[in-house]
């Protein structure tokens, strides 16, 4: 009996570790469209925690985008609460049935997601500059978008399946 308990537990700890799949807010309102929503200037805020939920740092984005059709540029100009700056640009393509391929100058290979109903999924690997080194993580990054103006994004970052903390931000589209 123990050994059929210590089963399921187990079992049943395995699946609460499971990502949700996109495809389960395909029904969501409003419509997430990234060619949209990133066209024009968007601001952010945001935090990284590490994985005891402390907050280590806190930052502003200025994010611009411009879209050509399918492929768009979505500039990120980062200012950190220790003063320090940041510039990532990203070159995104829209793929068939809702999913995006995406690329970064500290975007290890090619970052890809999924847009269903108001929430996309990206999953790629940043190199990560720590002390005077790189680390290459993970990053599971999620996005719902609350309202036409109001984009919520939480992305777990992880090295070797273990999780270093979380990325909250909040968007907000003007005008």
């Amino acid at each position: 009996m123990n050994r059929r308990f210590l089963m399921l537990a187990g079992a049943a700890s395995l699946a609460g570790c499971a990502a949700p799949d996109v495809a389960e807010y395909a029904a969501q309102r409003p419509h997430l469209d990234l060619q949209r929503y990133f066209d024009g200037t968007v601001h952010a805020w945001g935090m990284f925690t590490d994985r005891s939920g402390k907050v280590v740092k806190r930052f502003t984005v200025v994010l611009v985008g411009r879209w050509q059709g399918n492929d768009g540029v979505l500039e990120e100009d980062f200012a950190y609460s220790d003063g320090t700056t940041q510039r990532r640009v990203w070159r995104i393509r829209k793929l068939d049935d809702g999913r995006y391929a995406g690329s970064a100058d500290d975007v290890v290979g090619e970052a890809l997601g999924q847009a269903r109903g108001n929430a996309l999924r990206w999953a790629y690997t940043l190199a990560l500059p720590v002390d005077g080194r790189t680390w290459n993580v993970q990053m599971d990054d999620w996005m719902y978008l609350v309202d036409e103006r109001v984009m919520l994004n939480r992305t777990t970052m992880s090295k070797f399946g273990v999780r270093l903390g979380e990325v909250t931000i909040s968007f907000e589209k003007r005008g």
